[in-house]
C-alpha cells in the first residue's frame, strides 16, 4: 500500500492490478480472458474486477489477526510472497507448482512480490503437468487416487523415479501399474548391467591391465569422437555375449582370453553408466547388489511370491523341461509372466512385465 500498489475497503486490502502493467506477463493472459465472476459473484466493491485480495476481513467462525484494517486474515496469494521473502529472500532461481497454479495464483505472487519489493525475481518458473491413473484425474471420489508412499510399498523408489522422468515435466504422466512394471524392469536391468560390469572389471583390478585400457581409452575419447561410436557399439556387442555365458566358471574362463579393446569397452560402459545415473539422480547411495535385491523383493512381493515359492516353481519347470513335458512347462512360465515375472533359460530370472 505503501507503492500505491493496494487499496484497503471495508476491512478488505485489494491488490490494484492497473498498478502494476506487468500483471498477466507470466501467464500470457488478456484481461477479457478472466472471465471475472464466472465462478464466483463480482465484488462490485473492486475498482477493477481482476484485482485480487491481499487481506481479507474477518468472518464469522474463521480464524484472524489483528492489523491497520482490522481483524482479518491474510489473502490466498500472499502466503507464497511471504513464506518466499522469509526463507529464500528477494530473489531466487526455480519456482515450482502445477500447472493449473500458473494463474491466477502464481500471477498474482508475481505481481504483488514486485509491487512491494521490486527487486524481487525468480529466475524460472516451472509448471508441471499431473499424474493421472488410467487416463484418468486422480480424484479420491474416483477411488483412484493414491501416494508415493502407497507406490514405494510395492516398487522401488527409483523405479518411480524413473517412470516419471520418461516423460517431460511439463506433461501429464499417466500412471498404470504396467507403466511402472516396464519402469521397474529398465531400472533392474541397467543396474544389472553396471553390476555385471564391474564384477567384470575387478578381475583386472590388481593388474596393470585396467589402467593401461583406460589410458587408451582416453586416448580413443580425445582423439576422435568416431573411436568413442565404435566403442559404444562393442559394449552392446560384448553385453550379448556377456548375456550368453551360462557358467560363472566359463564366463571367468573367457575373460581371461579377452583382448584389451573388449576391456575399454565395459571401461567405457561403466563411465558412461555412472555419469548419466548421476546426472539423472538415479545412481543408488547402496551398493548394486543390496539395491538389485531390493527390486527383486519388491517384484516378488508384487506377485504375491517368496522367494522359495518362486525356486519351487522354477524346479518344476526345469523337471518339466527335462521330461519333455512343454506344457506343463510353458504353463507355468505363463502364470509367472502374469504376475510380472519372466523366466528366463539363462543365466537368470528377470522381473518384468509385458
Amino acid at each position: 500500500m505503501e507503492n500505491d500498489k493496494a487499496y484497503a475497503m471495508e476491512g478488505d486490502v485489494y491488490f490494484s492490478v492497473e498498478s502494476f502493467p506487468e500483471y498477466l506477463s507470466l501467464s500470457g493472459r488478456k484481461f477479457d480472458q478472466n472471465q471475472a465472476g464466472a465462478r464466483v459473484a463480482f465484488d462490485t466493491r473492486k475498482r477493477n474486477p481482476a484485482d485480487f485480495a491481499l487481506w481479507k476481513a474477518a468472518k464469522e467462525g474463521e480464524p484472524f489477526w489483528d492489523s491497520p484494517w482490522g481483524r482479518g486474515r491474510p489473502g490466498w496469494h500472499i502466503e507464497c510472497s511471504a513464506m518466499s521473502a522469509h526463507y529464500l529472500g528477494h530473489l531466487f532461481d526455480i519456482h515450482g507448482g502445477g500447472k493449473d497454479l500458473i494463474f491466477p495464483h502464481h500471477e498474482n505472487e508475481l505481481a504483488q512480490s514486485r509491487a512491494a519489493y521490486p527487486e524481487s525475481e525468480v529466475k524460472c518458473w516451472m509448471h508441471n503437468g499431473f499424474v493421472n491413473k488410467d487416463d484418468k484425474k486422480m480424484a479420491k471420489s474416483d477411488n483412484n487416487f493414491f501416494t508415493i508412499r502407497d507406490i514405494t510399498a510395492l516398487y522401488h523408489p527409483l523405479a518411480l523415479r524413473f517412470f516419471l522422468m520418461r516423460t517431460h515435466y511439463r506433461s501429464d504422466v499417466n500412471h498404470s501399474d504396467q507403466a511402472l512394471e516396464i519402469a521397474s524392469d529398465r531400472v533392474y536391468y541397467i543396474f544389472q548391467t553396471l553390476y555385471d560390469c564391474e564384477e567384470v572389471l575387478a578381475t583386472y583390478r590388481e593388474e596393470d591391465v585396467l589402467d593401461r585400457c583406460f589410458m587408451e581409452l582416453l586416448k580413443a575419447i580425445n582423439s576422435s569422437l568416431n573411436d568413442l561410436k565404435k566403442l559404444q557399439q562393442k559394449i552392446e556387442q560384448q553385453k550379448k555375449k556377456q548375456q550368453q555365458q551360462k557358467k560363472q566358471q566359463q564366463k571367468q574362463q573367457q575373460l581371461q582370453k579377452q583382448p584389451e579393446h573388449y576391456i575399454q569397452a565395459l571401461i567405457a560402459l561403466e563411465i558412461e553408466l555412472k555419469n548419466k545415473l548421476s546426472i539423472l539422480g538415479l545412481m543408488p547411495s547402496s551398493s548394486l547388489a543390496e539395491v538389485l535385491k531390493q527390486l527383486k523383493d519388491k517384484a516378488l512381493k508384487r506377485a504375491g511370491l517368496t522367494e522359495e515359492k518362486l525356486q519351487e516353481q522354477i524346479e518344476q519347470r526345469n523337471v518339466a523341461r527335462k521330461n519333455k513335458q512343454f506344457e506343463i512347462s510353458d504353463g507355468i512360465r505363463k502364470n509367472l509372466a502374469t504376475k510380472g515375472i519372466a523366466l528366463m533359460d539363462e543365466p537368470s530370472v528377470f522381473f518384468t512385465q509385458g
